[in-house]
């Protein structure tokens, strides 16, 4: 049990200024196979083995961030 409290405790809650960020590179792979980044972004995630690991992450990423912006939208109320 003390495991896992140990281990909450060390996940950073700013994670995302630690992550890794080529700001439009899955931009700029959706438009060369000319798709939005949507579209790519389930090509990839619904067959990773296709795609290489900076693909991959990028596509996870999108998906997170994509989820976060929703979650904030929908908690703030509209004027």
């Amino acid at each position: 049990m003390a495991d896992k409290k140990e281990a909450k405790k060390k996940k950073p809650t700013k994670w995302i200024k630690d992550a890794e960020m080529k700001e439009g590179a899955f931009t700029n792979k959706a438009e060369r196979k000319g798709i939005t980044t949507a579209q790519l972004q389930e090509n990839v995630l619904s067959n990773p083995d296709k795609y290489n690991d900076t693909t991959v992450k990028q596509a996870n990423l999108r998906k997170t961030l994509v989820g976060l912006h929703q979650r904030k939208k929908q908690k703030t109320p509209e004027d």
